[in-house]
Parts: structure tokens; C-alpha cells; sequence
């Protein structure tokens, strides 16, 4: 028998459609435990899953700090208080001293260091004496061997102290505080050595190209010479002391008056019609040979201490 046209069909379960992609969801399913999700398959709340652990912040907190525009102007402001507050600290350093001029001094390498070390302890076989220049610019340590610098007068500093540590332990003298005492001193010497100079040359009205560098450069030469003196009384005695005091002595006084002589004596020509004209030469013979007659005191008083 034939079975009517409008009857009852056999169904099949329909699949959940997904939604429009336009529309938003009437209801949220739950029934999965899966985070509910909007319509561009994000998280509703990025932040608030990123900060979920104590003192963390994800990416999306992360993504909302940069592009907070009060945040951007602070960070904006605060490196232009940091470049502010550097160019205010290079301007002071300026005032005391020069960067570009302090880097000249220090401008030496192995080869010049040797031969400025032969020159300071056996200085009576050279013969030229002149710093030479390029374009009214003296040129560096490295190239001209007369040119005064501060790495050796530095470096010898900090081996005398370290020497003199050594001297005193040896003789179970050391402490800290005469090892301060030995370190400061050495310093305080060379700054009142400087002072004097400077104060000298003001007074006679000696204009030369002398800069303070300049002088605590020749004024701190001297430690090569005590670290010599010192190192002959631990090994040889006090009779080895005296003779390396003589001769380390002697040396440097012959650098120091050959070295100022081509600063300070040589500028008397160029003062001859002008102001300092009143500062005779001998007044300039003067001061060249009292610094560097005042070393060989200096040498002693921070060296007979360490021999014993």
C-alpha cells in the first residue's frame, strides 16, 4: 500500500550551526568549561588573564603600557630629564678639566712606555729635547717621546703603593691605616709640588704653554724613580738604598731641568716685548732649577721610611 505523500519523515539530529559571523551570541555555552569567547576570538578580559598571577603582567598589559599615552609621555619625559641632567654633569666636569685634553695624556702604547722609562733613568744620552708639533697641536705620547703624560706617573703611583705594602710586610710593619698614611702623603706632595709651581710661574709673570696636566705629569715622574729606590734597599740593603737614591736622583733632576727648559725658558723671547718682560731670565732659571732640585728631598722622605 502506498504510503501518503504528507506524512512523517525520519529526522536526523541537526548539527549546532555556528552563529553569524556578524552577530553576537544570544546565550554563552558553558557546558564545554572553555573560556567564553567574542566574536574576533579573543579573550573578553586579556588584561585581566595576563595579570592573573601576583606581580606579573602578560602581554597584553604589556601592549596597554606602550600604547597608554600618559605612559609614553612619561617615558619621554623622563629621558629628557636624564640627557638634561648629562649635559649639566659634562658641563661641570669642563669647567675643572678637559675629557678631550685629559685623553691626550693617556694616549701612549707599549712601545713609547718603554722608551719614556729608559729616558727617566738614563736621560744623559738623549739629545733632543723639543716637544714637536702638528699644525700648533703638540702631538701625542705615542708618537713623540718628549711629550709628558700621566699613565706612567699613574701606573708608578699605584705600584709604589702596592711596593710599599710589601716592604712593610716583609719588615711585619703593615697595617691600613700606614699604608693610608703612606698613600695619602705621596698625593699630597705632588698637589702642594703643583701648587707651588703654578703659584711661581703666576707671580713671575711667566707665560708659557704649562698646563696643570703638564706639571703633575713631571711632578709625578718622580715614583719611578722611588719604585727603583725602594726595590735596590730590599734587595741590597741601605747601601744599595743610598746608591739608588743618588742615581734615580740624578737622573730625574737632569730630565726635569732638560724637560722645563724647553717649556719655560724657551718662552722667554716671546715675553721679551710684551708683560713678561718683567720676569728675568734668570727669575725662570730659578724655578726650573728649584723643581727640580726639590725631587731628590721627596724621593727620600717617601722612601727611608719603607728601608729599615
Amino acid at each position: 500500500m502506498a504510503l501518503p505523500q504528507h506524512g512523517h519523515r525520519a529526522t536526523k539530529p541537526r548539527a549546532r550551526a555556528a552563529p553569524p559571523s556578524g552577530g553576537p551570541l544570544l546565550f554563552e555555552d558553558t557546558s564545554s568549561g572553555v573560556p567564553p569567547m567574542n566574536s574576533q576570538n579573543y579573550y573578553e578580559s586579556g588584561y585581566n588573564m595576563g595579570s592573573a598571577s601576583a606581580g606579573s603582567q602578560g602581554p597584553a598589559g604589556v601592549n596597554n603600557l606602550f600604547t597608554d599615552p600618559m605612559a609614553s609621555a612619561a617615558m619621554m619625559y623622563g629621558s629628557s630629564l636624564a640627557n638634561q641632567g648629562k649635559d649639566m654633569m659634562n658641563k661641570e666636569i669642563s669647567r675643572f678639566m678637559s675629557v678631550n685634553k685629559l685623553k691626550y695624556f693617556f694616549a701612549v702604547d707599549t712601545k713609547y712606555v718603554m722608551k719614556k722609562l729608559m729616558l727617566l733613568m738614563f736621560p744623559y744620552t738623549h739629545q733632543d729635547w723639543e716637544v714637536r708639533y702638528h699644525r700648533d697641536t703638540p702631538l701625542t705620547p705615542r708618537h713623540d717621546v718628549n711629550a709628558p703624560d700621566l699613565y706612567i706617573p699613574t701606573m708608578a703611583f699605584i705600584t709604589y703603593i702596592l711596593l710599599a705594602g710589601m716592604a712593610l710586610g716583609i719588615q711585619k710593619r703593615f697595617s691600613p691605616e700606614v699604608l693610608g698614611m703612606c698613600a695619602s702623603t705621596a698625593l699630597v706632595w705632588v698637589v702642594i709640588e703643583v701648587l707651588v709651581m703654578l703659584l711661581s710661574l703666576y707671580l713671575l709673570t711667566v707665560h708659557t704653554d704649562l698646563s696643570t696636566f703638564d706639571l703633575v705629569a713631571y711632578s709625578g715622574y718622580k715614583y719611578v724613580g722611588m719604585i727603583f729606590t725602594v726595590m735596590c734597599g730590599l734587595i741590597f740593603g741601605n747601601d744599595g738604598y743610598y746608591v739608588a737614591l743618588a742615581w734615580s736622583s740624578c737622573a730625574l733632576m737632569f730630565f726635569i731641568v732638560r724637560s722645563l727648559k724647553m717649556k719655560i725658558l724657551s718662552s722667554l723671547s716671546a715675553d721679551s716685548m710684551g708683560a713678561g718682560a718683567s720676569a728675568k731670565p734668570r727669575f725662570r732659571l730659578y724655578i726650573t732649577v728649584a723643581s727640580a732640585a726639590f725631587q731628590p728631598i721627596i724621593i727620600y722622605w717617601l722612601t727611608a721610611h719603607l728601608v729599615r
